[in-house]
């Protein structure tokens, strides 16, 4: 009579233990997955969690930063000296206004552009980065307004000064429709473009899963609840 081999003797408690550590495992690594997920509309589909989003939006705002301060605190010292010229003593109402408009310009270009340093030193270890970024951003964009304003109105204030008002006026407004396309409206043109592209394919999804096409952009746009928008 052949021997019949009795089947293994299973241990419930180590069954146990590799069924809580093989779930546990695929847990991790779905958590895992997801805290390292590109954001939404993250168009080079980085694996960074909310938060190096934040500290590489930082991180390229400060060096964006350097780059536009040396250009305001020139200006500045510049246009500070100008008055102790014997050569301004002479000029005209016109001329001085447009002096006191630009160094005005100069002044609130350096505050808005220095302000995001003061405002993080202040909120050092107060765990309220996404404010600073988010607010460092508007006042940065604001200071490159005034910046823009203030290098016009410098150069109205040179020409005006070597070849009259009318040229002074024609030259300023050249520039500065120079400085709103390449600052202001190309960017802004080609982030309209991108999230027209970005939404096309979020509406037909959405057509396709029976949802109007209304709610499944904006589900889409309310995905990120850290950087406020796609791709930054």
């Amino acid at each position: 009579m052949s021997m019949q081999e009795a089947p293994p003797i299973s241990d419930p408690e180590s069954d146990a233990a590799k069924a809580a550590e093989a779930q546990g495992g695929g847990a991790g690594g779905a958590g895992a997955d997801a805290r390292r997920a590109p954001g939404p509309g993250d168009g080079e589909g980085r694996p960074e969690t909310s938060l190096q989003r934040l500290d590489r939006n930082l991180e390229e705002l400060t060096g964006e930063l350097r780059v536009v301060v040396t250009g305001v605190q020139v200006l500045f010292a510049f246009l500070l000296i100008v008055p102790f010229n014997s050569g301004f003593v002479g000029v005209g109402p016109f001329v001085r206004g447009i002096y006191f408009a630009t160094l005005l310009c100069s002044a609130l270009a350096a505050l808005c552009t220095l302000a995001p340093a003061a405002y993080h030193r202040l909120l050092f270890r107060a765990d309220d980065k996404r404010h600073v970024v988010f607010l460092a951003n508007r006042l940065s964009i604001a200071g490159l307004v005034f910046l823009a304003l203030a290098m016009c109105g410098s150069l109205l204030l040179v020409t005006t000064k070597l070849f009259g008002a009318t040229p002074g006026v024609v030259t300023a407004a050249l520039v500065a429709l120079a400085f709103g396309g390449l600052w202001f409206v190309a960017p802004l043109m080609r982030r309209a473009a991108r999230e027209s592209a970005q939404e096309a394919p979020r509406e037909l999804a959405g057509e396709a899963a029976g949802e109007p096409a209304g709610e499944a952009a904006g589900g889409a746009a309310r995905t990120d609840p850290v950087s406020g928008d796609a791709g930054q």
